[in-house]
């Protein structure tokens, strides 16, 4: 059973809520800075992470499952009609190759079949797509608190997700942590939050309370050598320094934006 939509939005009003809100904010926003005219789905619990890009992107959607229930976004009276739905997480009500961007946050960890889910993401997505998965990281402090919805289901350690991804038919190719402060109110303000992260980054990088992966779309690519590397080379040419950690065996990752098909 998935934690209630109400009581991550209850969450993500309290200091460790709003500390995990602007932290990934702030890596979205540097792996992502120009989202105009592409369709960008939110799956499990999105909206504060959607928000920057709800008059910026040509659609903008917060899909919930129906096992967590939903929340209204944006706010009653702020901006565009109503955002969010509701449906089943194994079976998308969405054409296929419709998404640009797609974002999965509290959603692989109480997920009651990850692989299938992710199958569906890929199936909803547009070629060379991209992928952003959020999740509670298994040696991180914010996994071990059930005060927070981080705190519940199943945490993943790089491995275990980039597996996940692999077998989904999607491409790793940048990597994250976030969330260095512990989950407690008192460490969570503005500055505590800053100073945490700064210095985790820095010091004890494998330790972040979230990771954070960025996946393209597979086409294809099934054979060695084939359409897996064609794809692989398009992400990461032309780059300049990622916004996540690139994987091991590149050096870089671009901002190639593909329109909605």
């Amino acid at each position: 059973m998935r934690t209630d939509a109400l009581d991550i939005a209850r969450f993500y009003r309290t200091p460790p809520g709003r500390a995990a809100r602007d932290m990934v904010q702030r890596r979205i926003q540097a792996l992502w800075p120009d989202v105009e005219g592409l369709d960008v789905l939110g799956f499990g619990y999105a909206p504060p992470f959607l928000e920057p890009f709800r008059d910026r992107a040509r659609r903008a959607i917060a899909f919930m499952p129906a096992s967590q229930g939903a929340v209204p976004w944006p706010a009653q009276g702020v901006g565009k009609g109503g955002l969010t739905m509701l449906g089943d997480e194994q079976r998308f009500g969405f054409k296929e190759a419709l998404f640009d961007r797609v974002i999965l946050v509290h959603a692989l960890e109480e997920a009651a079949d990850p692989a299938r889910l992710l199958r569906e993401v890929w199936r909803v997505m547009a070629p060379e797509g991209r992928l952003l998965v959020i999740a509670a990281h298994r040696s991180g402090l914010w996994s071990r608190v059930d005060s927070t919805p981080f705190g519940h289901g199943r945490p993943f350690s790089r491995s275990q997700l980039g597996g996940l991804l692999s077998d989904a038919l999607f491409e790793p190719v940048a990597w994250s942590r976030a969330l260095y402060a512990p989950p407690w109110r008192f460490a969570c303000g503005p500055k505590t939050v800053r100073a945490f992260e700064s210095t985790g980054e820095r010091l004890w990088p494998a330790f972040g309370g979230l990771i954070l992966s960025e996946a393209v779309k597979h086409v294809g690519a099934v054979r060695p050598g084939g359409a897996t590397q064609r794809v692989r080379r398009k992400s990461l040419e032309g780059a300049t320094r990622p916004a996540l950690s690139p994987r091991s065996d590149t050096t870089s990752h671009s901002d190639e934006q593909k329109g909605a098909s």
